[in-house]
Formats: C-alpha cells, sequence, structure tokens
C-alpha cells in the first residue's frame, strides 16, 4: 500500500519522510533520480508518495505537485516568509527591504510578512506604516518581548521561511521565541552552507505544528539567478500592475523612461510610493547589466 508523506531531511543518500509520527528513510525509484538543473526530482518539503519495505524503510515512487520552490534554500512548498529587519542598529535600508520583498515575490510564495525586530528603537510605533496596504507587518522586539507571541504563533503553523541579513537580531529573535529554537537553527545553518554565496537546505526544523526554515543566504541571490530581467521585475513590485494598463507602450513600457507611462504617473500623483518606485529603478538598473 501506497502513502503519502512530506520529505522534511535529506542525509546520506536517504530522503527522510514524516507520515504521523514516523520519520522513514527512503531512496529514489527508478527514474526519479536527482537532475543537475535549478531544482530535483526531491527535494526538502515535496509531498512524496511511497512504498514500504520490510526493513522499514521506503521507496518515493513518485512527487506530487509543488505549489512553489525556492531557489536557495532548495525546498519546495513554503506557505509564507518571513523578512526580518531591523528598525535600528543597523538601520533598515529601503533598497535591501524592497530586494528581499522582489526575491520573495518572485518565489510565488503564499504569504509575505515584513518583521521589524527592535521596535523599541522606534521613535514612531507604526514604523514602516506606508508599507502596511501591500505587506502584512509584525513589529517585535526580542528585547521586551513585544509581538513575539504573534510570531511564536505564526511559525506553528504551515512552513515558514525565516530570512534576514545579519545584525538584525534573528538568532534573539528566535531564542525569544523558544529558547532551545536559536541551537537547533544554528545547527543547521553550519551543516547547510556550501561553497561561496550557496545556501542548501537538508532539514525542516519542525515546530509545534508547523515547520521552519533558517536561511541566512536568501539576500545573497543575484536577481538574474532567481529569473529576474528588465521585462518581468516589474510583476514583483505588485502596486504596478493598475497603473501598467494606462501605458502608451502597455506591452514593452520597462516604467523607468518611456513617455505616457501610467506607473510614473501614479507615482507623481502619491499613489504610488516614491521610495518602492526608487528601487525598483535601482534593481532594474542591475538586471539590464546582466
Amino acid at each position: 500500500m501506497r502513502e503519502i508523506g512530506r520529505v522534511i531531511k535529506f542525509y546520506n543518500s536517504f530522503f527522510f519522510v514524516k507520515i504521523g509520527g514516523e520519520l522513514i528513510p527512503c531512496k529514489l525509484r527508478g527514474l526519479l533520480k536527482r537532475d543537475k538543473k535549478i531544482g530535483s526530482a526531491v527535494c526538502v518539503g515535496d509531498f512524496v508518495e511511497i512504498s514500504r519495505l520490510k526493513d522499514k524503510s521506503g521507496v518515493i515512487e513518485s512527487v506530487q505537485s509543488r505549489r512553489n520552490l525556492l531557489i536557495r534554500p532548495l525546498v519546495a512548498n513554503v506557505d509564507r516568509v518571513i523578512l526580518t529587519f531591523a528598525v535600528d542598529a543597523p538601520k533598515l535600508h529601503p533598497l535591501l527591504l524592497n530586494r528581499f520583498l522582489v526575491l520573495a515575490e518572485k518565489s510565488s510564495l503564499d504569504e509575505i510578512i515584513i518583521c521589524l525586530n527592535k521596535i523599541d528603537l522606534a521613535a514612531e510605533k507604526n514604523f514602516l506604516a506606508e508599507y502596511e496596504s501591500l505587506y502584512k507587518i509584525l513589529r517585535v522586539s526580542a528585547l521586551t518581548g513585544e509581538g513575539v507571541d504573534k510570531l511564536k504563533k505564526i511559525l506553528s503553523e504551515g512552513m515558514t521561511v525565516f530570512a534576514g541579513a545579519s545584525g538584525v537580531g534573528k538568532s534573539s529573535l528566535l531564542n525569544a521565541v523558544d529558547k532551545n529554537l536559536k541551537l537547533k537553527v544554528g545547527s543547521v545553518s553550519e551543516k547547510i552552507l556550501r561553497g561561496k554565496h550557496t545556501t542548501r537546505i537538508s532539514e525542516l526544523i519542525e515546530f509545534g505544528g508547523g515547520f521552519l526554515v533558517d536561511t541566512p543566504g536568501f539576500s545573497a541571490i543575484d536577481l538574474a539567478e532567481a529569473g529576474l530581467d528588465k521585462k518581468n521585475l516589474w510583476h514583483c513590485f505588485k502596486e504596478f500592475a493598475p497603473f501598467a494598463t494606462a501605458c502608451k507602450f502597455l506591452n514593452g513600457c520597462s516604467h523607468s523612461h518611456e513617455p505616457d507611462c501610467g506607473v510614473k504617473a501614479a507615482v507623481e500623483r502619491g499613489e504610488i510610493l516614491r521610495e518602492r518606485y526608487e528601487s525598483y529603478l535601482t534593481l532594474l538598473a542591475e538586471v539590464s547589466d546582466k
């Protein structure tokens, strides 16, 4: 009899598939061979169909369709990404924020959350309020505990990618959620670093009723590597879409230098945040150089 489970770990040539309370070491069947392309026949996060063997191991017979696939770390079927930044120390830079958001949008994740740590340092408690019409914002403090219960609840449901640049207090925040979680995530992070600018996931961390993916390499992904170019970058700025239909060059407008551009007009009217648009132009120049 075949059963459906989720791959939560890849180690020593075995895919460990969780079914109920069991963790079953499995090999691949026949044509399901790992390929050399971006992605693989099977990766962590996949839902797979397995057959049991007499020695209590299993064989992966097939892989169910993926909802999404992250390149770095290589993990499938992610429910959400939490992009973590510090309000101050280090100061939040708009370009870094929007770079993270673009990469998350390109991965077609179900939910994107901006997590602002060190909110105790903010003069304005509604820090980054101008982004709230676009994304859910979670304001927290690892130091005071503000917002930590909300973060813990989110991490306990589904699969969450927890991303953040160095210095934002990500480890402190995870430790505030659960004092044991920091050590678990740290040990996995050391194992999944493979070479320059490359981070691969080898294991999902169970937390509550969900899974956690810690990804220190998220911000280091090259935009071109993520499949972004000057033609599709603007689609990752979701607020552009309603205004792009008003562009004179409907099918070829880059929303940068063309006349009669609906997006540029919306920026001038204040209907698109100028900070977002300026980040778009910077990232557009980056992908145009490739």
